[in-house]
């Protein structure tokens, strides 16, 4: 088996299933609890939180445990907006974020707000410029993810944080949920106040994520009952889920200087294999791009038929996000790059891990030239 779908979620490591294992079973005290049990449970909690923050630079206090990416995106935009609709109801966001943000902005659109959908480059990235032209004086969020998740694309994170340093009044958001661990981001260096997170995207878990808040920024909790997460995520904690993320953003980190010089190889076989192949055209730019993430269209193709074609031959490999992968309309974020309605709906995305190999990305390339002459031979 090869697995080129490190996007959608990542096989969590052997270490971090072990820490999952023997935290439910060996510590399994309610954190909330008065007990000695309920003491150690804490402890491992407190433990994993500062590890986070050490691993991001940022203050223990700062790092609040969720279930994912999703919760993280929705609890930062909703928890901002809601909080500070007296002093604004305008927010700004792009228009290649993922679903989670998306469908968050559109709810809050239902019930008052007003969003502005930024539009993007052709190599997909949002010009500060427009960020800035599009701030008004109710503005109280903007939105913006650092990775790309269907095409790669780096988005200018640290220049919108330079602009807004002038601006506090405006909370700045973004999803790292792709880049973490993969692409530099530096929170207070670039003037973040709420930053998401999901565990199974560095071989975490399922079900474990954070929100960094930045100290002094405030917004209201999704979430009420117990005041767990200093009242801002409300839930029994899941203990062993934050221990074993903690361990894998360890990991990861640790693994991340040479994974990531292989991990640049493997694209750039990649890159250079789909290049020389007709009839196929590739989306992920050159510049500003994350190194795990290729995306590419066979002309003519449809997206879903190629993925059988190369499962069959045990290779794993996606379409667009893994939240939209089974809705049939073409990728959004292809369609604000420019690419035709045709295209965006033959692509499909490899994304690596610090584990796949040179070896592999061959393999995949023949079985990519294999099933394009197969499959047209088929068509015709």
């Amino acid at each position: 088996m090869i697995y080129f779908d490190n996007s959608a979620t990542t096989k969590p490591y052997k270490e971090v299933l072990d820490a999952f294992v023997t935290v439910s079973s060996e510590y399994f005290g309610n954190p909330s609890s008065l007990h000695g049990l309920g003491g150690q449970a804490e402890k491992l909690l407190f433990q994993a939180r500062a590890q986070v923050a050490g691993h991001l630079k940022v203050k223990p206090s700062e790092i609040f445990f969720t279930s994912g990416g999703t919760e993280s995106n929705n609890l930062a935009i909703k928890g901002a907006a809601f909080l500070h609709k007296n002093k604004g109801r305008h927010l700004i966001t792009t228009r290649v974020e993922h679903a989670s943000v998306r469908a968050t902005m559109e709810q809050l659109e239902l019930n008052g707000f007003e969003i502005t959908y930024l539009p993007v480059e052709k190599d997909g990235r949002v010009k500060v410029k427009e960020v800035e032209k599009a701030v008004k004086q109710d503005t109280i969020l903007i939105s913006i993810m650092h990775v790309n998740n269907e095409v790669g694309t780096i988005q200018p994170i640290q220049e919108i944080g330079e602009l807004l340093k002038t601006n506090s009044s405006i909370l700045f958001h973004v999803d790292a949920v792709q880049g973490i661990g993969k692409v530099p981001i530096h929170l207070h260096e670039s003037r973040v106040d709420l930053c998401s997170f999901s565990g199974h995207k560095f071989h975490g878990l399922k079900g474990s994520g954070a929100l960094f808040i930045r100290e002094g920024a405030r917004i209201s909790p999704l979430f009420t009952g117990g005041n767990q997460e200093w009242k801002i995520r409300s839930g029994t904690e899941n203990v062993a889920g934050a221990v074993a993320m903690a361990k894998a953003l360890r990991m990861t980190f640790e693994k991340n200087q040479s994974g990531i010089e292989r991990m640049k190889k493997v694209q750039s076989i990649l890159r250079a294999g789909l290049s020389s192949m007709e009839g196929i055209q590739i989306h992920t730019p050159f510049e500003h791009a994350a190194p795990h993430i290729l995306n590419f269209s066979v002309k003519g193709m449809k997206a879903e038929v190629f993925i059988h074609a190369l499962e069959e031959k045990g290779i794993y490999v996606s379409t667009t996000s893994a939240c939209s992968s089974k809705k049939k309309s073409p990728s959004k974020t292809l369609l604000a790059m420019g690419v035709s309605e045709d295209l965006a709906g033959s692509a499909i995305r490899l994304s690596l891990s610090f584990d796949n190999t040179i070896e592999e990305a061959n393999t995949v390339l023949i079985a990519i030239e294999e099933a394009v002459q197969h499959l047209r031979k088929v068509m015709n």
